[in-house]
């Protein structure tokens, strides 16, 4: 099916979906996004991708958040207020008594503990954000009390993350919910029904096609304008745009840099572009059994060495990165400290590490666009770069949820994936060095493999709240990674949405992406 066939089939569906709430929708405020899906699951404790953070940041409250416009403090939230012990080991939240869950029961310390217990003893994808927490307590009705394994100066910017989303405890445990990895059956509830306290209900989840939200009329906080909101499954860039010209969508969330052209020219539609906070990278698996050749760090230095960085960049916009460590965030290596390419020196060290006629290697991602940025260009492109350096590149596209099973449990060789920070700090960087989630759980670089100079770099990392000295530190395990790392990071692309000129209060936010809460349409 060609592309305008496949936007015309989209534009149907949407019309009928939006037809099918028959008289009552006229009576509704509707917003309805376009967006690449890749929702994971709706379970706090479980769900752990973009689309979850958007979904789960309409149904579900934080005990702390950010502004709406930005990550520049920590406000209340459902949490009034807080107190931190001098060893900062110690966070004690009072709630606010106002706050009730949608159905209009109260929010309590109880529900608080039980969404923390759960979200550490599931082991879904977010519990590792619950690693430096030694217990939750509930002191009384309304005052919880947090004691962490180390003093962490990220603590309360972890707090903000959906995962972290205060869950309506009874009511999970009527539903097959437990703090129990073993017995814990209410993911699949949690899929189909919110069980949270944010401005949204969630009505209806069909995966891969669309998320349909409702307004919550028990809403502790300020009523939002929609009604309801549909998040509608178009993966392709062109489709969106199609859809949103034609005034199907309100808003297209992935766009890319050769559908906007057009949309600049037109008065009813309205444009947002900025440096986006995903980083692309190529992934190599430490394990040689796995990883085969591009285990050994000398062939990892090569492939960075190989890569086009300004082509990436002619095809999304954006910057370089200089390691995996976000972009924006505090002490990151910017384009002067990035790689350029050099294929002599990628060839010099190929030949160094026994490959003189170069190497075969299957490249594994998802067949999948994310915020504009097609994966199936940049394999060609990887694949082209590689070649030019004497490594042979067969590309093994995979739909996404196996390509994303696959690459959580540490079973690709040489992949390429995204990254979006778990935590707005530096320390989200630590992911990616030796024990951190990303490189134990998918590349199999263990704390034990770096030298020891390191491991002390990154436990001092972990407590240290000293600006200066953590930018020597991050400085320093940067500096570490670039020659040393089972990672190729090449692009942070431009981020690129549009919507309809009468929408109002869009924003990126770089911790949920997008809060749908604050949108209204101009009457």
């Amino acid at each position: 099916m060609n592309q305008f066939k496949r936007a015309m089939v989209v534009i149907a569906l949407l019309v009928l979906a939006v037809g099918a709430f028959g008289v009552a929708a006229q009576d509704e405020t509707v917003l309805v996004i376009g967006h690449a899906e890749s929702t994971d699951s709706l379970d706090p404790a479980n769900g752990f991708t973009q689309t979850t953070g958007i979904v789960n940041r309409a149904t579900y409250s934080t005990l702390v958040t950010f502004p709406d416009l930005d990550a520049s403090e920590i406000l209340p939230m459902l949490a009034d207020s807080w107190e931190i012990s001098e060893d900062g080991l110690t966070y004690t939240f009072m709630l606010n008594e106002d706050a009730t869950f949608w159905n209009g029961d109260d929010i309590d310390s109880d529900d608080v503990v039980f969404s923390v217990e759960r979200l550490q003893n599931l082991n879904g994808n977010p519990s590792f954000l619950a690693d430096n927490i030694a217990s939750v307590v509930a002191i009384d009705e309304n005052t919880v009390e947090f004691t962490l394994t180390d003093a962490r100066p990220s603590f309360l910017a972890e707090l903000t993350n959906y995962a972290f989303s205060v869950t309506h405890a009874d009511l999970i445990r009527e539903n097959g919910g437990t703090a129990d990895a073993e017995s814990d059956t209410a993911e699949d509830f949690l899929n189909g029904v919110s069980a949270g306290s944010g401005p949204y209900i969630l009505e209806a989840w069909e995966p891969q096609v669309e998320t349909v939200l409702v307004r919550n009329t028990n809403y502790w906080g300020e009523q939002p304008y929609f009604d309801r909101v549909i998040i509608t499954n178009i993966p392709e860039a062109a489709t969106q745009k199609v859809a949103l010209e034609s005034g199907d969508i309100d808003i297209a969330l992935d766009m890319s840099a050769d559908q906007m052209a057009d949309l600049t020219e037109n008065p009813d539609i309205e444009v947002y572009r900025q440096t986006s906070t995903y980083t692309h990278f190529v992934l190599m698996n430490q394990d040689p059994e796995i990883g085969g050749p591009f285990s050994d760090p000398t062939v990892q230095l090569a492939v960075r060495y190989a890569l086009d960085y300004e082509g990436y960049k002619v095809l999304w916009g954006g910057v370089t990165p200089g390691t995996n460590l976000t972009v924006g965030l505090q002490g990151y290596f910017g384009e002067d400290q990035a790689f350029t390419r050099d294929l002599d020196r990628a060839m010099e060290l190929l030949a160094e590490a026994g490959y003189p006629d170069g190497i075969d290697v299957t490249l594994q991602y998802p067949d999948f666009s994310w915020q504009g940025v097609n994966m199936n260009t940049n394999a060609q492109k990887i694949q082209s770069d590689l070649a030019e350096a004497g490594i042979n590149v067969t590309l093994e596209p995979g739909e996404l949820q196996v390509s994303l099973e696959q690459y959580r449990n540490g079973d690709q060789g040489f992949a390429y994936w995204f990254w979006g920070p778990d935590i707005l700090d530096p320390l989200d960087f630590l992911s990616f060095l030796p024990g951190g989630k990303v490189a134990e759980e998918r590349t199999n670089w263990f704390f034990d493999d770096a030298p020891e100079e390191i491991q002390e770099l990154i436990n001092m990392a972990n407590n240290e709240s000293d600006t200066e000295t953590r930018l020597e530190i991050f400085a320093q395990l940067q500096e570490f990674q670039q020659q040393n790392g089972p990672y190729a990071p090449f692009n942070v692309p431009d981020l690129q949405t549009a919507y309809l000129s009468t929408v109002q209060g869009y924003v990126f936010h770089p911790a949920w992406t997008l809060d749908v809460s604050i949108l209204s349409r101009a009457e």
